[in-house]
């Protein structure tokens, strides 16, 4: 609806459906008798204004800009690239780079928390930078130091030294309780034009973002957010900090009303943890999970609606394969905490200190039982194999694959140790097999929970499934690029 501050003339253009629709003014509400319709319809307890909230919390909100230099390669020309993808090519790279080093400047928002000169921001908006400028509200500047970061929940805690200054700051919320509904106010550097404060609701919570962001859930907010908001403040309207903006979805580059902010409680116990250490340390179990479907459930003799998460592969050395953890277990719950799904096993296992014994509660053979686990440190990075193993032509074919036993080459190529195995040499395009993701040169390790290295193998697991009344048999299968996972092929389609 058009704001009646816009009523200027005496014919107001308005776009409508891609053509120019004349309103005269006679038609057009007035400017008194909207404002007492929309305060009418607004809630009791809705401030008529946040001017006096922004007034006290904006001092502590600051506009950063990160300077380095970029390697070129896989970095594209962001002059080439259209508005609308420059800030997901920037942080996520891309191709087609000039030859040479190139510099690279981002900009964003942060917040102090302490009088000394502690800020919080987003990871993203200082990677790889080499000098870290912040301007505050007055435009005074200062150099920022990189106490510490995380990638993983893209929060990155910064020091200035203010030379006995003593900054303005605010409260990160360390038990926020937020609502859907609840109004939340953004103050930001939204491209670069300074101090600018937005206004909105939380309009969902526990909002994951896919298995770039699996420790966090964020908060989605409708206060306007944009390029360069990132790592700006959400405040509730009692002057708390209970989100940090980090990421909107657009289609156009633009807000559509669709933001994202990490949760406070996330973020003060990441700033924590940087604050001790400099770093986020992260327990690590060392299993190759997947969400239990319906149809995995019932292929372990399970209801189809029980929830948990199925261990793939337990990780030899690890402290799941020291702690007890089978293939084929089914995780219910960690320390009395119910387990539904993969992402919640990762936040939960990640939230407790290396070194820390948990409880597991599993599933194996129809029965629950306890493991006990003590956890390690996560690794930086996972490892796995990528090459694609030559196909053995058979002219058996199971579910829609053909298959042949596997040699010792192609086991080396996938990773897998022993002499199980079977190669996927080809999948028919409308099969069970190809319904289920199964493609050719991957390797089928298991079936119902008995390794396979002969098709009789695969056949009398079938035939077993079959003589348990059950509707589908699991096969464990290993992906020619690395990683394993467990796939339920129904019975009534062989």
């Amino acid at each position: 609806m058009m704001s009646p501050r816009a009523i200027r003339s005496l014919l107001i253009p308005a776009l409508l459906a891609g053509s120019v629709c004349l309103m005269p003014l006679d038609l057009a509400p007035s400017a008194s008798a909207q404002a007492t319709r929309n305060a009418a319809s607004m809630p009791p307890d809705t401030p008529m204004s946040f001017a006096d909230l922004i007034e006290r919390v904006s001092p502590a909100v600051v506009s950063i800009e990160a300077a380095g230099s970029v390697d070129p390669r896989g970095v594209p020309d962001m002059s080439e690239i259209p508005p609308q993808f420059r800030e997901f090519f920037e942080r996520f790279g891309g191709q087609g780079a000039p030859s040479q080093p190139r510099e690279r400047r981002s900009q964003g928002s942060g917040f102090f928390i302490s009088a000394d000169g502690l800020l919080v921001t987003n990871e993203h908006v200082i990677s790889g930078s080499s000098e870290i400028t912040v301007t505050l509200a007055d435009g005074s500047e200062f150099e920022a130091d990189v106490v510490g970061r995380d990638a993983a929940t893209d929060i990155a805690l910064l020091r200035v030294d203010g030379e006995g200054r003593e900054f303005a700051h605010v409260n990160l919320d360390r038990t926020p309780s937020v609502r859907v509904g609840d109004w939340v106010v953004a103050v930001g550097n939204p491209f670069g034009l300074g101090g600018t404060a937005t206004a909105g609701i939380v309009s969902a919570i526990g909002r994951p973002l896919g298995n770039t962001q699996l420790y966090t859930n964020f908060l989605q907010i409708d206060a306007p957010i944009n390029r360069g908001n990132s790592g700006g403040p959400a405040f509730d309207l009692n002057g708390n900090v209970v989100g940090v903006n980090s990421a909107i979805f657009s289609p156009t580059g633009g807000n559509v009303g669709i933001g994202f902010a990490i949760p406070s409680d996330l973020a003060a116990s990441v700033v924590d943890q940087l604050i001790d250490g400099g770093e986020v340390r992260r327990g690590y179990l060392g299993i190759a999970p997947q969400s239990l479907t319906p149809d995995l459930a019932e292929s372990l003799g399970l209801p189809r609606d029980r929830r948990g998460v199925l261990v793939a592969e337990v990780i030899a050395g690890t402290p799941a394969a020291e702690g007890g953890l089978r293939n084929g277990d089914v995780i219910i719950r960690i320390d009395n905490e119910t387990v539904n799904e993969q992402r919640e096993l990762f936040q939960r296992i990640g939230s407790v200190p290396p070194g820390e014994r948990v409880d597991l509660r599993v599933i194996r053979d129809g029965r629950e039982r306890t493991v006990t686990v003590r956890l390690s440190e996560r690794p930086d990075e996972e490892t796995a194999g990528s090459t694609s193993p030559e196909a053995q032509p058979s002219r058996d074919e199971v579910f829609g694959m053909v298959l042949a036993p596997a040699d010792d080459e192609t086991r080396d190529r996938v990773g897998v140790t022993g002499s199980r195995g079977l190669l996927v040499s080809s999948v028919r395009p409308d099969s069970e097999a190809a319904r289920r993701d199964i493609r050719e040169g991957d390797l089928i390790l298991e079936a119902g929970g008995s390794d396979v290295s002969s098709l009789e193998d695969l056949q009398a697991a079938v035939a077993t499934a079959r003589e348990s009344n059950r509707n589908a048999v699991l096969v464990l299968v290993a992906r020619q690029q690395g990683g394993v996972r467990y796939v339920a092929l129904r019975l009534e389609s062989e």
